[in-house]
């Protein structure tokens, strides 16, 4: 079972996990909530049983396991392995590859969660075969990743490609890094639920998902496709920026929100077209990802396949 790794794409709402062979093949999966108030510690500890019992369910050994890649909403250092910051969960100063390691036995390789998602997609997704690609996920926040001729590009203390930091209404809503008007202050669920409810809408059972605002607008509900359409609108300008200033080849777009379909990408899509530059426009294309919500687990898992590869031919 040479090669079978632990891809685990931590969010601000849910953990999700499986087992990868080399060539992409998902053997297991798991999916549980992250109850990232209970704290780091106790975190790890339910990680650890859930992810050991992947194992079970693939009907493999755990010994069988040769790393894992762990993909995190946060501000990371990845030399050290510490995570400074992550917002949506509201931890700071978190020794996150020692206590992932402590829990699971095997050598860690850390990333932002918005990085592996584009190397996942770049991998075996929408962006295959692309020199470029930049990848978005609209979910709790708003991550992004860049990978450019096959490798991830991270910058300065890995902080390339944080496009839901970007600053778009500067008299916006307050965001978790500390600014105003974030992007994922205007596009992302959070922002969506949240701009819902201020018009008044409510779900089925008296509270409000993403997914009770969509079937809202497929119901034909003005107020919910305001919603949508100003949330896109800002998305979509964000793109053009991003876009803009890389020129990619494809502009990746995934995460939970991007499950609506046709009712969120036909929209943001003649958004971005009205602001990018012509030319970058005629060459870049947006398109939906492929992956769903196996973009980070793959990403996380090409993360640690490629770290054993490389550690295997260090001292071979």
């Amino acid at each position: 079972m040479e090669g079978l790794v632990a891809g685990i794409d931590v969010g601000g709402t849910r953990v999700k996990a499986g087992l990868v062979f080399w060539d992409g093949t998902v053997v297991a999966r798991g999916q549980w909530p992250t109850e990232a108030r209970r704290g780091p510690e106790w975190v790890m500890r339910r990680l650890g049983r859930e992810v050991r019992a992947l194992a079970v369910q693939a009907g493999v050994e755990w010994r069988d396991v040769v790393g894992v890649g762990a993909a995190w909403p946060a501000f990371l250092d990845l030399e050290s392995g510490w995570m400074e910051e992550a917002v949506n969960l509201h931890w700071k100063n978190v020794p996150i590859r020692d206590l992932m390691e402590r829990e699971l036995g095997k050598p860690v390789v850390l990333d932002n969660d918005g990085n592996a998602a584009a190397l996942g997609e770049t991998w075996i997704g929408a962006g295959k075969g692309a020199a470029s690609v930049l990848c978005v996920t609209v979910g709790t926040g708003i991550g992004g990743g860049i990978v450019w001729e096959g490798r991830v590009y991270r910058g300065a203390l890995a902080m390339a490609g944080e496009i839901g930091h970007l600053p778009m209404k500067p008299d916006g809503e307050s965001c978790t890094c500390g600014s105003r008007g974030c992007l994922e202050t205007l596009s992302s669920a959070t922002a969506l639920v949240r701009e819902s409810r201020r018009r008044g809408l409510i779900g089925p059972s008296g509270s409000l998902t993403v997914e009770d605002i969509f079937a809202l607008v497929r119901q034909g509900d003005e107020r919910a496709s305001e919603v949508v359409r100003e949330a896109t609108f800002w998305l979509g300008r964000g793109l053009a920026a991003a876009a803009d200033l890389l020129s990619p080849d494809v502009i990746v777009v995934g995460g939970g929100v991007a499950k609506a379909g046709d009712l969120w990408f036909v929209p943001l899509d003649e958004a971005f077209r009205s602001w990018v530059l012509p030319r970058v426009a005629r060459h870049c294309r947006l398109s939906p990802a492929f992956l769903g919500e196996d973009a980070g687990i793959l990403g996380a898992a090409k993360l640690a396949w490629q770290s054993f590869t490389e550690a295997r031919e260090a001292t071979s």
